[in-house]
């Protein structure tokens, strides 16, 4: 081999090794990225309990009819721009123009800040005449209270998008987690503050969405650190004669990074860019909005107060947090195949693509059975232990059916979107939209805030088997009855009779030797939980309906089998 073949190798092995530095840079950040966003979501879950517990349904009802709001217009004004930031970013990285990273960052603030400034006066100074949209004039200071946050989330999220088009996730992930603890914390301390001096619903409910404000401005102050340590290090970096920057060999290949644009020009190509991600990101707020303008006006004119109409709101709520838990545990287990499925699509392999997507199919279907059928046996006595009365237990146990089909939902959509098929969970979803306007007006008159239950049951029914028709088309996958209907059935029924069992026999037993009823309702709903999920995991392991190699694929499963399964033929498609 001559010494032009071995310098040419070499430059091949040296460029291999840095692609694989590269992935493995850009997998780890994905990974910290994705705890990070499980770790927030779990505090901002289970946050909306103790505000409950301390100031009751009312301002608990106000609380869940405010935010929501305040998440569609943060994700229609910013959602898209993190994004746009992030691609741009790398592009100017790539060759070695830091400056024009840095002017990419101007630029986007500007644009956000004005945008945010914006939407700040329409929320502050037209509080009133949107509390008279949503019919409850009680949610008037708790909007005021939020709209603050929207001149601080939009810088926070230019930041983040900088960082992550030089493929740094450290930053977000640290922010992501320090506002949301920083939110929760102020919240709770607002909560105990408020509850002890007596003041009403109204302003315990606008302290409580206060806590977005100074989780923001938390964020934004983690951020803005790791903003001045960059700059530092990119001045000392300029300052060294010997330095060179990515674009230099670039530039001696004749390869030279394209003409700057002017700051409008920017400001054109990153508009363009982010809006339509932001109007694809609106629509999971959306859907939770529809509740926030229907719910309120229909309990109202059914109850006659408005005091009323929000505490039965507030009761409706309820299961919300319990739901969305569930959806995150499943959805984050289920993805792990959504990777695997890009990559066979990219290799052509169509059996692949159809084996791997009924494998996710089927195991987010098994989790959402028996997580929605559990909750739904056990509602009684986790109303209790989570939210001090039983009250409203029936409309728990039917909103508990939505874990199954929003999980569906979720994990199908992401299954689509490694398979190509982009467009089909936004349809889905404002299908979904429509049917729970549609449902909530036909059926809250009749059955109130069980029959708004219902109606988002049938909403996510409808956005699941949307996708799953779509998912049939674009893969071949199959969904033969026995797997997902015969065989769940034994650990469906298994689990529910254990759990009605435990109840009929301690809940009279605990009140015969006087135990407090929430005491001995939390010890029968942990019990109740970890043994009914135990009893109906291993039916479904005796009757084939999870395989040992379905086991392995799931890392956070795979870790519960024994070690014998990990001999089992790797797929190495």
């Amino acid at each position: 081999m001559g010494d032009a073949d071995k310098g040419h190798q070499g430059h091949r092995e040296e460029l291999q090794r840095n692609v694989g530095k590269q992935d493995t840079k850009l997998l780890k950040g994905a990974a910290l990225l994705g705890a990070a966003a499980i770790l927030s979501k779990l505090l901002g879950t289970l946050q909306k309990i103790p505000l409950q517990n301390v100031a009751g349904d009312t301002a608990f009802g106000i609380y869940n009819a405010v935010y929501p709001l305040y998440i569609l217009i943060l994700f229609a004004a910013t959602a898209g721009f993190p994004v746009a930031v992030s691609k741009f970013v790398a592009e100017r990285a790539i060759d070695g123009d830091h400056q024009g990273a840095r002017r990419i960052v101007h630029v986007s603030t500007a644009i956000l800040m004005g945008t945010g400034f914006v939407v700040f006066v329409l929320l502050y100074f037209g509080a009133s005449e949107i509390a008279s949209w949503i019919g409850i004039s009680q949610t008037e200071r708790a909007i005021r209270s939020v709209s603050f946050a929207l001149l601080l989330s939009p810088m926070l999220a230019v930041l983040r998008g900088y960082f992550q088009g030089y493929q740094n996730m450290v930053p977000t992930a640290v922010s992501q987690v320090i506002e949301q603890f920083i939110r929760v914390i102020t919240m709770v301390a607002l909560l105990l503050y408020m509850a002890a001096l007596a003041y009403d619903e109204e302003w315990i409910a606008a302290g409580a969405t206060f806590g977005s404000v100074t989780g923001a401005a938390a964020g934004l102050i983690v951020m803005y650190v790791y903003w001045r340590k960059a700059m530092r290090l990119e001045r000392d970096r300029d300052k060294d004669r010997n330095w060179q920057g990515p674009n230099e060999g670039r530039r001696k290949e004749g390869v030279m990074p394209p003409k700057e644009l002017s700051s409008w020009g920017w400001a054109k190509r990153i508009t363009a860019y982010a809006i339509p991600v932001c109007l694809g990101a609106i629509v999971v707020p959306l859907l939770t909005l529809v509740d926030t303008f229907t719910m309120p006006r229909l309990l109202e004119a059914a109850q006659g107060s408005e005091g009323e109409a929000m505490r039965q709101f507030g009761l409706y709520n309820r299961g919300l947090p319990l739901v969305q838990l569930v959806v995150m545990i499943a959805s984050s287990m289920s993805a792990v195949l959504v990777p695997a499925l890009a990559e066979a699509k990219a290799n052509r392999q169509d059996e692949l693509i159809r084996s791997r997507a009924e494998m996710a199919i089927r195991l987010s279907w098994l989790i959402g059975l028996g997580a929605s059928f559990g909750l739904a046996f056990a509602a009684v006595p986790i109303n209790v232990m989570l939210y001090k009365s039983n009250e409203a237990s029936w409309t728990m146990a039917v909103l508990a059916f939505t874990a199954l089909f929003s999980t569906l939902n979720a994990v199908s959509a992401s299954v689509l979107q490694g398979a190509g098929a982009i467009r089909t969970p936004v349809k889905a979803l404002l299908v979904a939209i429509v049917l729970k306007a549609l449902g909530n007006v036909v059926l809250m008159p009749r059955w109130g805030i069980d029959g708004a239950a219902l109606s988002a049951v049938i909403a996510y029914a409808a956005a699941a088997g949307l996708n799953l028709v779509q998912l049939r088309r674009c893969t071949g996958a199959r969904f033969a009855l026995r797997p997902y209907a015969v065989s769940p059935a034994l650990g469906v029924g298994l689990m529910g009779g254990c759990l009605a069992a435990l109840q009929l026999l301690a809940m009279p037993a605990a009140a015969a030797w006087h135990v407090p009823e929430r005491l001995s309702a939390s010890a029968i709903a942990l019990v109740g939980v970890v043994g009914g999920a135990a009893v109906y995991a291993l039916a479904l392991l005796r009757s084939g309906s999870i395989s040992r190699e379905e086991l392995r694929l799931m890392p956070e499963l795979a870790k519960l089998w024994p070690a014998k399964a990990s001999a089992a033929p790797r797929d190495n498609g």
